[in-house]
């Protein structure tokens, strides 16, 4: 095998790894839900978007936690997800 040819392979592996890479991030590519989680969160509560990992807003009380939450979901059409200090789901509020 020359030096020319070898290259020539190693482009079309490239090319080939690129185009699935592409393929697959599209297909997975759903659109975000505006879902909120008040979870427990150091000495209080805290109000984050589903799927983010930073939060929105911390609180010291878990009802003006979830009062926020609510007025991001009612804002958004979602749900408001309550969870539990051990971090189990205790109530879900939807706003469709």
């Amino acid at each position: 095998m020359t030096k020319n040819s070898t290259s020539k392979s190693w482009i079309k592996i490239l090319i080939e790894l690129v185009e699935v890479f592409f393929k697959s991030s599209r297909a997975s590519n759903r659109p975000r839900t505006w879902h909120q989680h008040v979870v427990p969160h150091e000495k209080g509560w805290a109000v984050r978007r589903e799927g983010n990992k930073r939060i929105t807003s911390k609180h010291r009380k878990q009802s003006t936690a979830i009062n926020k939450a609510k007025t991001i979901a009612r804002k958004h059409q979602a749900d408001v997800i309550i969870h539990r200090t051990d971090g189990t789901i205790r109530d879900r509020i939807s706003f469709d």
